[in-house]
C-alpha cells in the first residue's frame, strides 16, 4: 500500500472567510487598497473619479494605465500612459511600462524607443532583460515596485508545518510533529500522520493544541477552511485520505506490470453537531481514482476552490471551483482555465477579500520549484494573466500555502526553503506596498499654490542624491522613497528662498502608502523677482510711460492686486549721472509720478503706494559718476525704478505722500 505523499504534504489551505475591511473614507485611498489587491478592475472606477478631483488626477491617470495594462486592456492603457508620460517629473519605470504596453499592443517601433528611453536612465536594469525575455509584463510590474518581509513563526518544529487558516483569532495549521498520542508513525518519512492543530494567533506564549472531534484521524488531515452553511451554522472543509465513516477506500493501479495501491485525498466536510466536530459528508468532487484536496471558499461562502488531479486537466494538479448552491449543494468542478493551470502542477488556492485568488505552481516560470502566484481578473472574474510574487515570499525551493488576512499586508506562506526548522515550515509575512512623499507647496503669504518649485530629496544619513522633481500648476509634487530612511527634503525656486524639511520613514505604518509633506515657502522681499519685471525704460530727457514698460508695469499690478492684495510698497526712481543734480532731480520725480499715476490708474490702491521719490543720481548703482568713464551699458543700470516693500501682509499703513 503507498499513498501519494507528494501530493499530501504539500497539502495547504489557503482561503479567507473573513468579512470584508471597512471601506476608507477617501477615494485615494480606496482606490489604492484596491490596487494593492489586484483588484484591478474594482479599482478602476474609483480611479477615474479619482482623476476628476484637484491634485490626484496624474496619480489617477498612471493608476488606470497601470490597471488597464495588467487586464491586458492595451488600446485602453496607451490613452492614459500619453496624458502623463510626457510630464517633467514623471517617474523613468514608467517609461518601461509605456513600453510594455505598446509591444503588447503590437506597436513594437514605438515601444523599442520608450525602453531606450528607460534605459538610458535606468542602467543594467534585471526587470528590462527579464521582461524581454519572458515577456511575462505583470510580474515584471509588480515584483518591481512591492517588497515582503518574511520571518518564520515560533511553533515550528524539526517536523513538517505547513498550511494556515485564522478563525476567531485561532491560527489554524497541519503538523506531522511527534508527540504523546501519536501511536503509529507514517512509513515514507517516519514522522506522525498530518494532523490540524491551532495556536492563539496573537499570544507567541501559545503551545500548539490539536484539533478536537473527528476531523483528525489515523490517516492524513490538512487544509482545513472554515465557512457557513445555509444556515449560517460554522462547517468547516477539510483534506483528508481516503477514510470516512471508518471505512478505508484505496484504488489500484496498474501501470508497467506494477500494481499500486493508492488511498488518494479527497475533501470532506465537517459540522459542529452538539458542540463536538462530526464529519457528515463526502463531497461530490472526490473520487477513489483521482485526489482532491486544499478546499477554500471566497469570502461570499458562494464559490468551493480546490486543486485535483482528476482526468481532463492541463497537467499535474490544476485549480478547480464549485459552486455552492443556496442549500448548501456543490456543483459541477469547473477547471479554472490555461491563464492558471499549466502542464505543471498548480495547488494550494486562496482567495482574499476582493475575489482575487492566489495560488501555487510549479508550471509558471518562477524562482524555484513551487511559487506563489496571484491572479489578476477583470469585471467579469476572467482570468487574464497571473503575477509571480516575487522573493523573499518565493525562493528556490517549494513556496505554497498563501493566505493573507483582510488588509492585504500580513499572512502567512509555507516553504521547505534553506534555514528553516523542519522539513517544511510556516512563515509569517508582511507586505509593504510602494510608499511615496507628496504633498504641496503654498506661498506663505496668500496660501496658493506654487509651481515650478524645485524638489531635491537627499537622505539625511549619506547625504546622497535620491530624487530631483517640480511642482505642478497645483503646487503638487510626489516622489517614491523607501522605508526605514532618513530624508531631507529641500524646496527652492526664484521667488521663495530654500526651505529644508526632514522627516524619516521607520515609524511609518505598512499599510500606509503616502508619507505627507506639505511645505510653505515665504516670498523674497523683492517687486522685481516677484513679478519677473525685466528693465523699465524711459526715452532720453523724457518722463512718460513707454508701451515696453507698461507691459512690465502690468507686471507690478498683477502682483499687488492677485498676487499679494495687501503689498505696500515705496516708488522710487533713478537716473545716470549725466546732466545737472538739479536737472536729475526734476526729470526722476517726474518719471516715478508718471509711475505711481500709471500704476494707480490700473488698480493698484492708493494707499498702497506709500510715497513716490525721485532721487536722480544719488544712489548709483556703480562708479559712474561721469559719462567718460563708463560704457552705454554700465552708465543704463542706473537709470531704473525701483519698488521697495513695506509690507506684503498685515494692517494698512498710513500714506506718507
Amino acid at each position: 500500500m503507498k499513498i501519494n505523499y507528494f501530493f499530501t504534504i504539500l497539502l495547504l489551505f489557503s482561503i479567507s472567510v473573513t468579512t470584508s475591511s471597512t471601506a476608507q473614507s477617501n477615494l485615494g485611498s480606496q482606490a489604492d487598497e484596491l490596487f494593492y489587491k489586484f483588484a484591478y478592475a474594482k479599482a478602476i472606477p474609483k480611479y477615474e473619479k479619482l482623476a476628476l478631483k484637484d491634485n490626484h488626477t496624474s496619480h489617477a491617470w498612471q493608476r488606470l494605465a497601470e490597471c488597464h495594462l495588467m487586464l491586458r486592456n492595451f488600446d485602453k492603457a496607451i490613452p492614459y500612459f500619453k496624458r502623463f508620460i510626457n510630464e517633467d517629473d514623471i517617474e523613468p519605470s514608467y517609461y518601461f511600462k509605456y513600453g510594455m504596453a505598446l509591444k503588447s499592443a503590437g506597436k513594437e517601433k514605438e515601444a523599442l524607443q520608450w525602453f531606450k528611453r528607460y534605459k538610458k536612465l535606468v542602467k543594467n536594469d534585471a526587470y528590462l532583460r527579464r521582461y524581454l525575455k519572458e515577456g511575462n509584463f505583470a510580474s515584471v510590474l509588480f515584483n518591481s515596485r512591492e517588497s515582503y518581509e518574511v520571518e518564520e513563526v515560533n511553533f515550528n518544529t524539526r517536523y513538517s508545518e505547513f498550511g494556515t487558516f485564522v478563525h476567531n483569532g485561532k491560527l489554524y495549521f497541519s503538523s506531522s510533529r511527534i508527540n504523546e498520542t501519536s501511536e503509529d508513525l507514517y512509513g515514507w518519512n517516519n514522522e506522525a500522520w498530518l494532523d490540524i492543530y491551532y495556536v492563539k494567533e496573537d499570544d507567541q506564549d501559545s503551545k500548539p493544541v490539536k484539533f478536537k472531534g473527528e476531523i483528525n484521524s489515523k490517516y492524513h488531515e490538512s487544509s482545513i477552511v472554515f465557512s457557513t452553511d445555509h444556515r449560517n451554522d460554522t462547517v468547516v472543509y477539510f483534506t483528508r485520505n481516503n477514510y470516512f465513516d471508518n471505512k478505508e477506500g484505496f484504488y489500484t493501479k496498474k501501470e508497467d506490470r506494477k500494481v499500486e495501491s493508492l488511498n488518494n485525498l479527497k475533501i470532506y466536510k465537517a459540522e459542529l453537531i452538539d458542540g463536538d466536530w462530526k464529519v457528515t459528508r463526502n463531497m461530490r468532487m472526490n473520487a477513489d481514482h483521482y485526489s482532491s484536496g486544499h478546499p477554500s471558499v471566497n469570502t461570499e461562502r458562494t464559490y468551493l476552490y480546490f486543486a485535483s488531479d482528476r482526468p481532463g486537466g492541463y497537467g499535474g494538479t490544476d485549480i478547480y471551483y464549485a459552486k455552492i448552491h443556496a442549500r448548501g449543494g456543490i456543483g459541477e468542478p469547473i477547471n479554472a482555465g490555461p491563464v492558471v493551470n499549466t502542464a505543471g502542477n498548480e495547488m494550494f488556492p486562496h482567495v482574499n477579500n476582493e475575489g482575487q485568488l492566489f495560488f501555487s505552481s510549479d508550471g509558471h516560470p518562477g524562482f524555484g520549484q513551487l511559487d506563489v502566484f496571484a491572479t489578476v481578473s477583470d469585471s467579469t472574474g476572467t482570468f487574464k494573466d497571473v503575477i509571480n510574487l516575487g522573493k523573499p515570499l518565493n525562493s528556490e525551493k517549494d513556496d505554497f500555502g498563501y493566505y493573507a488576512h483582510d488588509n492585504g499586508i500580513d499572512g502567512y506562506v509555507s516553504s521547505n526553503r534553506n534555514g528553516g526548522t523542519g522539513g517544511d515550515d510556516i512563515y509569517q509575512f508582511r507586505f509593504y506596498p510602494e510608499l511615496r512623499v507628496e504633498g504641496k507647496v503654498m506661498d506663505g503669504i496668500n496660501l496658493q499654490p506654487l509651481k515650478d518649485v524645485k524638489i531635491t530629496l537627499t537622505d539625511q544619513k549619506t547625504s546622497e542624491f535620491v530624487a530631483e522633481t517640480y511642482t505642478d500648476k497645483k503646487g503638487y509634487y510626489k516622489i517614491f522613497i523607501d522605508r526605514k530612511h532618513n530624508y531631507m527634503i529641500e524646496a527652492s525656486r526664484k521667488t521663495h528662498p530654500k526651505k529644508n524639511v526632514y522627516f524619516d520613514t521607520y515609524t511609518t505604518p505598512r499599510s500606509d502608502r503616502v508619507v505627507v509633506q506639505n511645505i510653505t515657502l515665504d516670498p523674497i522681499m523683492d517687486v522685481k523677482v516677484l513679478a519677473g519685471l525685466n528693465k523699465i525704460y524711459f526715452d532720453f530727457n523724457k518722463h512718460n510711460i513707454r508701451p515696453d514698460a507698461a507691459r512690465e508695469l502690468d507686471k507690478v499690478v498683477k502682483l499687488m492686486t492677485t498676487t499679494y492684495p495687501d503689498m505696500i510698497i515705496r516708488l522710487e526712481s533713478h537716473t545716470d549721472p549725466i546732466g545737472s543734480h538739479g536737472y536729475n532731480d526734476s526729470l526722476s520725480e517726474r518719471r516715478a509720478k508718471s509711475t505711481y499715476e500709471y500704476l494707480i490708474a490700473n488698480g493698484v490702491p492708493e494707499h498702497h503706494v506709500l510715497s513716490y521719490t525721485g532721487y536722480g543720481e544719488r544712489k548709483l548703482v556703480n562708479d559712474c559718476d561721469v559719462r567718460d568713464d563708463c560704457t552705454a551699458e554700465e552708465l543704463e543700470l542706473n537709470r531704473r525704478t525701483e519698488f521697495p516693500i513695506v509690507q506684503i501682509k498685515g494692517q494698512h499703513i498710513v500714506k506718507s505722500k
